[in-house]
């Protein structure tokens, strides 16, 4: 049982320094790569090319988590870019500046750049690229939810016309690819990659469905941060599916034995947000200080690319398949970012929840506008929360101490409000 538990945190965090390293290799070798966000990331499409496929986001947040972000924040500002724009866009711009220079190796100039509307900055991040680096970017436009009740799936006459309409653009971008690297599309290649997506998606909802154990199974912000990053940037690798099967198997066996990520598990926590990447660590041990532990996140489902939700592709059409699921997943991934209340009290009730944690940050308004109000209506459920403000990239804004004094204050509200239940009881 040893080799089993906390296997998936070392394999994770080697697999990840494994893509730097190739990214690293890439950019030595003075080739280019495709630059993607994690939603909508179409990495089947584009190791159907063996394309090296770059994330910028994920390699700006490790800026912050190796405490080199600042100097680049400051140096894309000087080169213009606003204080108050995209902690993620302007760290990637400082290690642009720096001809790819990163803490984890070298980042490889963009060959090509391909997004969906999912994020608005995604679009002005891109065209960024193509004046910097004159690379080709591309655009698909992902029609979002219809329907107050969320996505609207198969068999729905506007869904059909939705899933053509990204059909049309997919087959646009293999063209674009084929142009790009010289190389016939190779349809059966795709279904590959398409088969380790449906391996990758499976585990990762399945462990996300597990850590409704008690105690938890993993931590959502520390651990799922690295499940997260494997199942996005080695997305449609066979590295990955195997991760995956092997990561389900550690969760199950831990969930067997009853094994969770503290001594003592007292406060069972959902977080809403991004993280506080620039104290990551000490972010999280004010909570488990306290015996709280993160058992389920936003963040794992808006940033793991409709990962969450297992959807699995058919091969007997893979792109008419492919466009269904980039529809389906990317509509959740924005609905996950712009309607957190309409999920957020069925997490409670489901992860057996004492308490809610939302996270607004300075760089990133998309995630961080509405959760005032979405707070507000779990108050009116009686469901206690905690609303701390920092950021996810600029330790300038961050504020350890007074952050600490507003988590104790909770858990101390936590505890008095236990309390007093319990003497409502009996």
């Amino acid at each position: 049982m040893d080799s089993i538990i906390g296997r998936g945190n070392k394999e994770g965090a080697q697999m990840f320094r494994d893509w730097f390293d190739g990214l690293t290799q890439t950019a030595n070798a003075g080739n280019k790569a495709a630059y993607v966000f994690v939603m909508g990331s179409f990495n089947e499409i584009l190791l159907s090319f063996d394309l090296p496929v770059v994330f910028p986001e994920i390699h700006s947040l490790q800026t912050a988590v190796r405490r080199s972000a600042l100097p680049l924040l400051q140096e894309a500002e000087d080169h213009g870019y606003s204080p108050d724009i995209c902690g993620y866009v302007k760290a990637d711009i400082g290690v642009q500046l720096r001809g790819g220079e990163h803490p984890m190796g070298k980042i490889p100039k963009p060959g090509i750049a391909v997004y969906t509307n999912a994020c608005n900055t995604y679009i002005k991040w891109a065209e960024a690229w193509e004046r910097m680096h004159g690379c080709p970017i591309f655009t698909l436009d992902v029609p979002g939810s219809r329907e107050a009740d969320g996505i609207s799936w198969q068999g729905d006459s506007s869904f059909e016309s939705d899933r053509k309409y990204v059909e049309v653009q997919i087959r646009e971008l293999i063209t674009l690819c084929e142009e790009i690297t010289g190389k016939k599309f190779d349809i059966d290649r795709l279904r590959e990659t398409m088969n380790h997506a449906n391996a990758i998606n499976r585990g990762w909802a399945r462990i996300l469905e597990l850590n409704k154990s008690r105690p938890s199974l993993f931590n959502a912000l520390t651990d799922g941060t690295i499940y997260l990053g494997v199942a996005n940037v080695m997305r449609g690798t066979k590295e990955a599916a195997d991760y995956f099967d092997r990561l389900v198997e550690e969760m199950e066996t831990k969930a067997a034995q009853g094994i969770g990520t503290l001594a003592e598990e007292e406060w069972r926590l959902a977080f809403v947000g991004v993280p506080c990447y620039p104290i990551f660590r000490r972010f999280n041990e004010i909570f488990s200080e306290w015996k709280g532990t993160f058992v389920t996140s936003t963040y794992l489902w808006f940033a793991s690319g409709g990962s969450n939700i297992g959807f699995q592709y058919e091969m007997k059409d893979p792109i008419k398949s492919l466009s269904e699921g980039v529809l389906i997943s990317v509509r959740d991934s924005m609905d996950s970012m712009f309607h957190q209340d309409r999920i957020i009290p069925k997490m409670v009730e489901e992860f057996d929840l004492d308490g809610v944690v939302y996270h607004p940050i300075k760089s990133c308004r998309t995630v961080s506008t509405g959760l005032a109000d979405s707070r507000r209506v779990l108050t009116d459920q009686g469901i206690s929360s905690l609303f701390i403000e920092s950021d996810m990239m600029d330790k300038r804004v961050v504020s350890e101490a007074q952050m600490k004094n507003r988590i104790d204050a909770f858990f101390e509200g936590l505890a008095s409000k236990r309390k007093q239940l319990l003497v409502a009881g009996g």
